[in-house]
């Protein structure tokens, strides 16, 4: 049985918790993953005309007899992941099981302050974060002064270790952001108020899902952001900090890359993007103000509205490429009913030389012009087709074509919100 990858092929956004939604509950998966990022992801899920919003949690949690794992690559909110699952407790839903790695990195309380501050002062410079802390927990994980979930549950070291962080953030916070120090007593009470509760849900998530594929288990790891938000291999530095790409799953879940069989990347039928950096199809007319109202691009975790332009299919390519994509998840077709023509970038302009790959350096790719092909439109409403031959003959055509710029196959295609509005195209 298969180890699955879902992961974003754009800038986020893309509807991976659709996708992870329809593998969850049509091809029986045992466990649900998230490898990378924290509370700063969102997932839109649909259930029976019901919607949900994950963020911390995997999208599996709402299948019951799925195991969902937040495995070693993720930073936790300890208070973001109880007040995620109280809410949804709270709704009177069936929840999977939760298991969560003891080797996942804690946020406290002083890496949002420092996120926030940071950001402020950083001023028009700023890379726009949801300051939630996911940069400086991630910061203080590369620099050996993180707190580990395990650490947690002995207080005398979680003291040490809180201690040894707050050492020099002190110093940067009353010298420079001229705000007041943070105490280790107080960093200490909040995290341990949350260790009886999470206790029982710590494993070690690695040997679970190794041993879970030993047993011939389905397991689906779940991307969090996208591969253009990559630290290594996005648009940087306005990107996140972690590595949401295919070859991330493994370092954030101790599973082998040779373990994984398929790796799906979800794309929209146009692009978007939340927060600064470039951006090359952004629309700021009609177009950009239309497909922003009708797809209802307004971020699930962040509030903030979406960017909006159109499909890119160098961003395609590239994505196809560094993730190894075996087939690609085409979310939102529905949306682009009613233009006549729709244009699809098919290449770059940068200074007068047309580039089919992304270009070499940032500093190319912010001065990149869309190069576009304009595909016929349809004007019927597409969230009642059920398959690929009901679909009006232009938005086949808008599929096949894209298919072949992307470098992948489509796998399915979204119709509509709906966990029932899936069109598979290549089962």
């Amino acid at each position: 049985m298969p180890a699955i990858v879902v992961l974003g092929a754009q800038w986020g956004d893309e509807g991976k918790g659709k996708a992870t939604d329809l593998l969850t509950t049509e091809d029986a998966i045992d466990f649900c993953v998230r490898t990378s990022g924290g509370h700063n992801a969102g997932h839109t899920i649909v259930v029976d005309g019901q919607k949900f919003a994950t963020h911390l949690l995997p999208s599996g949690i709402l299948t019951p007899g799925c195991t969902s794992v937040i495995a070693n690559g993720v930073v936790i909110s300890p208070e973001a992941l109880f007040r995620e699952l109280d809410a949804l407790l709270e709704r009177d839903v069936e929840l999977g099981r939760l298991v969560v790695s003891s080797n996942a990195h804690v946020i406290a309380s002083y890496h949002s302050t420092i996120d926030k501050v940071t950001e402020r002062f950083l001023g028009k410079n700023k890379i726009g974060t949801t300051g939630r802390g996911i940069g400086p927990a991630y910061a203080d994980k590369i620099n050996r002064v993180g707190i580990r979930v395990a650490d947690l549950f002995d207080e005398d070291i979680l003291e040490q270790k809180v201690e040894a962080a707050l050492e020099v953030k002190n110093h940067l916070l009353t010298k420079v952001y001229n705000r007041r120090a943070i105490t280790v007593e107080e960093v200490v009470e909040d995290l341990r108020s949350y260790a009886d509760r999470l206790q029982p849900m710590v494993e070690d998530t690695s040997l679970l899902l190794n041993r879970a594929l030993d047993d011939g288990r389905t397991v689906l790891f779940e991307g969090a952001q996208a591969t253009m938000l990559d630290v290594d291999h996005g648009t940087y530095p306005f990107v996140t900090s972690s590595s949401p790409v295919a070859g991330g799953v493994s370092t954030g879940s101790g599973v082998g890359p040779t373990r994984i069989d398929r790796v799906i990347g979800v794309i929209k039928a146009y692009t978007t993007r939340v927060g600064s950096g470039p951006f090359p199809t952004e629309l700021f007319d009609a177009d950009g103000e239309k497909l922003w109202r009708v797809g209802g691009e307004v971020g699930v975790s962040t509030g903030r509205d979406r960017r909006c332009g159109w499909y890119d299919a160098v961003v395609a390519r590239y994505a196809t490429r560094v993730n190894g994509l075996t087939e690609l998840f085409m979310t939102k077709l529905d949306v682009l009913s009613s233009w006549e023509k729709v244009p699809v970038c098919v290449a770059y302009d940068v200074d007068g030389v047309r580039h089919d790959e992304m270009p070499l350096t940032q500093s190319e790719f912010h001065r990149a012009k869309p190069i576009y092909e304009h595909l016929d439109g349809w004007a019927e409403d597409l969230s009642g087709c059920r398959s690929f031959e009901d679909l009006p003959k232009n938005a086949q055509r808008y599929v096949q074509a894209l298919e072949e710029m992307s470098g992948a196959k489509f796998w399915a295609v979204g119709v509509g919100p709906g966990r029932e509005q899936t069109i598979v195209v290549n089962g």
